[in-house]
């Protein structure tokens, strides 16, 4: 089952987690660039969504794992893409950089 975090509740969940956590950011080199967040208790990796199957061995499997996207869409299927593959501390971040731009820090621009 994929959890479904918000961002105001991530560091929460990554703590009850063992292991170095690892947010991966599956939006587009474009939006990176307009908007991103700031690693803070854990590393952060980008991967387009598209590139994932391909870049799968670039994932441990023995780190939980926090998927970002835009609003929460994409982040979900890499999650459940993810999973299938035998991943199994996986989370959606609920929301994506929009919400934590509002929950998290305002700093970050919205699109």
């Amino acid at each position: 089952m994929i959890d479904q975090v918000r961002p105001s509740r991530l560091k929460d969940w990554l703590q009850g987690q063992d292991g170095a956590p690892l947010v991966l950011d599956v939006r587009e080199d474009w939006e990176l660039k307009t908007a991103s967040v700031r690693a803070d208790g854990f590393e952060l990796r980008a991967i387009p969504m598209g590139e994932v199957p391909a870049r799968l061995a670039e994932l441990p499997q023995d780190r939980p794992l926090a998927v970002l996207c835009h609003h929460g869409g994409r982040s979900q299927r890499v999650a459940a893409f993810l999973e299938q593959q035998g991943y199994t501390r996986v989370a959606n971040i609920a929301g994506g950089i929009d919400a934590w731009s509002q929950e998290i820090d305002p700093g970050v621009p919205r699109y």
